[in-house]
């Protein structure tokens, strides 16, 4: 038997899981119904004999015990009353059925077997104060044992000992034949009772098996606030133990024990019992009468171990309370007084997660900034490590876009890991995310109803962002599986929105239409409030305070284009923010600089919709035309060591796309080229007819990890511009030296490299002519360029110093539209079956939103239908985005992400009072929609946010004659960023 009782200790030193721990405790109920049932019968077999034996010789002290309760004065009374609540009686006298509180049956099931009992006690309760009332409820439930009958039976001999002496003796005589009458009417109740004290054995050994029904019904854990109570209620019964054994002795012994305990406790612990008694009060209020089954999940702390660290659970619950109070979003806020973590802390990730949620809950645009600037302002100060994480898990990045380091796991596993950290049903998560559409508002209360036994630690950014790296960068055949146990460490971690930011970096898409040019503005903004190059304390915390709003807006201006600029040549944070801590803003521009190995953005060009508005736009200048080739924009890079890489406009890295482009280099460099940076353009090339194929047959390549030998379409690569060279930036360079040293450094081969077909002219019919030959060649049209003024190479911009001229502007609008597909039409008659018409959108960057443009459905063949049918389908949304503005007249049948660019052709925009396109642009109330839209091909080297602009679709609209003859075209800007 002892050795049972020492594995059962054991057990409360291990954190054993939740199944195991129910098996465990069921294990050991039923030990201990079915050990005191064998102690009761042994104990009432000896006490029926003893009883008997000494029923004459102490018939008298009885008999005059009860006549003298009876008759004595009332001080007597009170006496006896004061000494109760100071021996702790847990159970009634053996004649009041005794054995219905043995064990760890819960306190609702024993109410069932013995209500007699039950009233005793509630009784007993009444007339305990408020701290120990709690303890005495637990060890009736929990340490109900055989010593508690032990006590008990001594202490009835004891005060009927001391009620005795106090007896008169003359009274004795007189009440003797009463007392025989009495005794023997006591003992036939004694047998009654007896009989029924085995019936309620028997039924209690047969209760626990309802027991088992929790190995079926598994509940949840406990809550960690649940859990904590239970921990300070376990502390409090081991500290009662060794006082109740004491008990046993006299009462003096237990006004000592009692005394040395009260002493021993500290004044917070002393309040743990009444402040864990009202918590569970009040969790218990709105709930139904609970079931045994769920009662007794209290058990679960037998089990437990002490916790010694109480203290920093407090802590960390209290830490965990001011960071749900963050608010970055205060008009006047401090970046250390408002901020819910101290200097040498790491910036807890319940912080980033509340600063995204203020961020989603905001609609415009510059208070967006500035709730991410206060957060940034706090990092910068606090935590300065902090802050590259911070800023890559706001863009929903591990590392730069050319690296090529993606989460990829997919919805279905995170479903599952969901699931399987909630304890709910995969089917289950899979009907929220349908009726919610949101994977990561569905994880979040999946979690908030979760309860664990013990609360991991707080995450942090730096963690959160370290274990999503090591997460992404996992391969192999197991990595899956090891993936799925990170995620569920973290996500177990989680606490209130953390759950829903951390679930949507996984599946890609935070929601909360947050771009990377709000991000580098809100950096801007955090920078120019509080410099991070200060020493701590900071002197400078709100730098807006000593200088005029005009001044300070000048500055801010000064110090985003400065950062704007400097991430356009060198898109990577690892290396701008270091710098940015150490040396402040001003040292960017020389210390991250143009390098090959790191893509910058390309310059983007205006488009025209004919020729006399490229002479308009250029007269007195010098310009060129080149053929405006349809193929994959080419960012070639050559280090010293020689190694190639292939970027394209988005940055993505596709040299593994591109091996036979690789090993042809060394056909074209130049004997003196060290490193170098091309601008290209890879164009499918048939070498039989030696001529250009269309884009449609370079999209049919293998994206990634292409094999030479098993390459079918062929490529040329068109060179147009040089960017560095031997370790100069050439950015700054005119276009015509930029061109001469291109030709001086580089050489022609045929098939495999080339340079643009270029026109140096002036006049109109030189520039059509050439526009006809560029269309015969199978090119789009032209670029036309400045030469010598006005022609440096400007990253990242749109500038009216590069032109397109297509050969469809002629037919009237001018360019086409590259919009996003935002909801689908299911179509009838003949595409019944596949979506009959699409819902298209324009990107607005300055509200960060789409807004809807116009409805298409012409255009498409029947297999190209069926494709986007097909693809589509698995990108539906249940419910409109926040940040998709349509009229709902125009409300489609499906809703989809924002995941696929369309390049499209139309007649002409016009004012539309239903479309969204440019609202508040052209028109305060009106948008802008197209007229006759017509599919032309997808555009896959394009994001979504990279799609025309709500102000591009304005200045399209603007630059129609039609709209020029009525009013004064709008002034639009020279050069915009992205």
């Amino acid at each position: 038997m002892l050795k049972i009782l020492a594995t059962c200790s054991r057990l409360s030193s291990l954190a054993l899981p939740a199944r195991r721990l129910e098996l465990a405790v069921a294990a050991h109920s039923r030990f201990v119904v079915v050990f005191n049932w064998i102690h009761t019968t042994n104990s009432h077999n000896s006490s029926d004999k003893q009883e008997n034996q000494d029923a004459v010789e102490n018939g008298k002290r009885k008999r005059d015990s009860s006549n003298s309760s009876s008759s004595s004065s009332p001080s007597k009374k009170q006496n006896i009353k004061l000494k109760k609540p100071k021996t702790i009686t847990k159970t009634p006298s053996p004649g009041v059925k005794p054995r219905a509180k043995l064990g760890a049956t819960p306190k609702n099931k024993l109410n069932k077997l013995s209500p007699g009992s039950s009233k005793k006690t509630e009784k007993k309760q009444k007339g305990t104060p408020g701290g120990k009332k709690k303890k005495k409820e637990e060890d009736e439930t929990v340490n109900g044992t055989v010593e508690e009958k032990t006590t008990n039976t001594v202490e009835e001999k004891t005060n009927n000992a001391q009620i005795g002496n106090g007896a008169a003796e003359g009274k004795r005589k007189t009440e003797e034949s009463a007392f025989s009458k009495k005794e023997s009417e006591s003992n036939t109740a004694n047998k009654v009772k007896k009989t029924e004290k085995v019936k309620k054995k028997r039924a209690r050994i047969i209760e626990p098996v309802d027991s088992s029904d929790d190995e079926g019904h598994l509940s949840l854990p406990e809550s960690p606030k649940r859990s904590e109570v239970n921990d300070e209620e376990k502390k409090i019964e081991s500290e009662d133990k060794p006082s109740e054994i004491n008990n046993v002795s006299n009462n003096d012994t237990d006004k000592s024990a009692s005394d040395s305990e009260e002493k021993s406790e500290s004044p917070k612990k002393s309040s743990t019992p009444e402040k864990s008694q009202t918590t569970t009060t009040k969790d218990e209020s709105p709930k139904k009468e609970p079931t045994p089954e769920k009662k007794a999940k209290k058990v679960h702390n037998f089990f437990m171990s002490k916790q010694k660290g109480d203290a920093k659970d407090d802590k960390a619950s209290n830490r965990k309370s001011v960071c749900q109070s963050y608010n970055p979003s205060a008009s006047a806020y401090h970046p250390i007084d408002d901020a819910c973590w101290k200097r040498g802390d790491k910036t807890p990730y319940s912080a980033f997660a509340r600063t995204l949620e203020l961020i989603e809950e905001t609609s415009g645009r510059l208070k967006t900034i500035e709730i991410l600037s206060n957060y940034f302002r706090s990092v910068i100060v606090l935590s300065p490590a902090d802050l590259l994480p911070s800023v890559y898990l706001c863009l929903n990045q591990l590392a730069p876009a050319y690296e090529g380091i993606e989460f990829g796991v997919a919805d279905q596993n995170l479903m599952k890991a969901v699931a399987q950290c909630t304890g709910r049903t995969l089917a289950q998560i899979k009907a929220d995310v349908q009726e919610v559409g949101d994977l990561g508002i569905v994880a979040e209360n999946s979690r908030s109803n979760q309860r664990t036994m013990f609360q991991p630690p707080p995450l942090t950014v730096s963690n959160v962002y370290s274990k999503l790296k090591e997460i992404a960068q996992m391969t192999g055949p197991t990595s899956l599986t090891k993936k799925l146990d990170k995620i569920q460490t973290l996500f177990v971690a989680c606490r209130n929105a953390e759950a829903k930011y951390f679930i949507r970096s996984l599946a890609g898409k935070l929601r909360i239409g947050l771009a990377e040019q709000s991000v580098l503005q809100a950096l801007a903004l955090a920078c120019a409030m509080t410099p991070p190059e200060q020493d701590y304390p900071p002197e400078i915390l709100n730098a807006s305070k000593k200088m005029s709003s005009d001044r300070f807006k000048e500055k801010y201006d000064e110090i985003a284009l400065t950062l704007k600029t400097t991430y356009c040549e060198c898109p990577n944070y690892n290396l701008i923010i270091p710098v940015l801590l150490e040396d402040g803003i001003k040292a960017l521009p020389s210390k991250c600089k143009l390098t090959p190995g790191i893509p910058l953005k390309p310059m983007l060009a205006h488009p025209t919709k004919g020729v006399q508005e490229v002479l308009t736009r250029f007269e007195g200048l010098k310009f060129t035309c080149e053929w405006k080739y349809d193929g994959e924009r080419a960012q070639i890079h050559v280090a010293d060591n020689g190694q190639v890489n292939i970027y394209s406009r988005n940055q993505e890295n596709n040299t593994t796309k591109y091996p036979d482009i690789i090993k042809r280099f060394k056909n074209t460099r130049g004997d003196q080229v060290k490193n170098c940076i091309l601008d290209c353009e890879a164009v499918a090339w048939d070498r039989e007819k030696k001529q250009i194929l269309p884009f449609q047959i370079l999209s049919t390549r293998k994206r990634k990890d292409a094999n030479e030998e098993d390459i079918k379409v062929q490529v040329c690569v068109f060179m147009f511009d040089l960017l560095y060279l031997n370790d100069e930036p050439l950015v700054k360079e005119t276009f015509a030296k930029r061109r001469e040293l291109l030709k001086e450094h580089f050489k022609e081969v045929e098939g495999e490299w080339k340079f643009a077909n270029s026109l140096d002219t002036t006049t109109m019919e030189e520039v059509e002519v050439f526009l006809d030959e560029s269309v015969k060649g199978n090119c789009e049209g032209l670029m036309v360029k400045t030469l010598e003024k006005e022609a440096t190479y400007e990253i990242a911009k749109r500038s009216r110093n590069w032109l397109k001229l297509k050969k469809d502007y002629l037919d009237g609008l001018g360019d086409t539209l590259d919009v996003v597909v935002i909801g689908g039409y299911i179509g009838k008659g003949k595409r019944t079956g596949t979506y009959g018409g699409f819902l298209l959108a324009c990107y607005d960057q300055e509200n960060e939103e789409y807004q809807s443009i116009c409805k298409i459905g012409t255009g498409f063949k029947e297999e190209e239908l069926e494709n986007y049918t097909k693809f589509f389908k698995d990108h539906v949304i249940p419910q409109v985005k926040s940040y998709y503005r349509f009229d709902s007249s125009h409300e489609p049948d499906h809703w989809f992400e924002p995941i696929q660019v369309w390049e499209i052709k139309c007649a002409d925009i016009s004012l539309s009072p239903v479309h969204r396109a440019a609202i508040g642009i052209v028109d305060p109330e009106k948008g802008l929609s197209l007229r006759f839209p017509r599919f032309i091909r997808i555009r896959e080297d394009k994001s979504c946010e990279q799609a025309t602009s709500a102000q591009d679709v304005a200045d399209m609209y603007n630059n129609q004659e039609q709209i020029k003859n009525k009013t004064s075209a709008s002034k639009t800007a020279e050069e915009d960023f992205y």
